[in-house]
């Protein structure tokens, strides 16, 4: 949804992540996460490519301005709910760019989620030692 300030808003989500994105159009390239830069917020370079990714597959590259808030989760899934965010945004940009990132497989919000623990056990499926006698 555009909003008067002509930027797109989108949710990624990933595991326990949720990142709400705005993507303003005409910027320099910025990637701004939790008020911090990209690479102060990620220090590891797969998280930031996985960011970045969605910029490259559609050949937008420093078109864009990006302003995060991510919650919740790890670092890894909060990278992946920016990535499923921003692809989202630029789908509401430009229709014609779903296909190229449907391909990247970075329009699919991921479902697998951690099971939850049951009484009886230590874990999830981990049960305790059986003794017959």
């Amino acid at each position: 949804m555009a909003t008067a300030l002509n930027q797109f808003i989108a949710v990624g989500r990933r595991k326990n992540a949720v990142a709400r994105v705005y993507l303003r159009p005409a910027g320099s390239g910025k990637v701004i996460i939790n008020k911090r830069e990209l690479n102060e917020y990620f220090p590891s370079a797969p998280r930031q490519i996985a960011v970045r990714s969605p910029f490259e597959v559609t050949e937008t590259t420093g078109q864009f301005d990006v302003v995060v808030n991510a919650h919740g989760g790890g670092m890894t899934g909060q990278a992946e709910a920016i990535r499923l965010g921003i692809s989202r945004c630029l789908v509401e940009f430009n229709e014609e760019l779903k296909k190229p990132l449907r391909d990247a497989g970075f329009m699919t919000r991921d479902p697998r989620m951690v099971e939850r623990k049951k009484y009886g056990q230590p874990k999830a499926r981990k049960r305790f030692q059986f003794s017959k006698r």
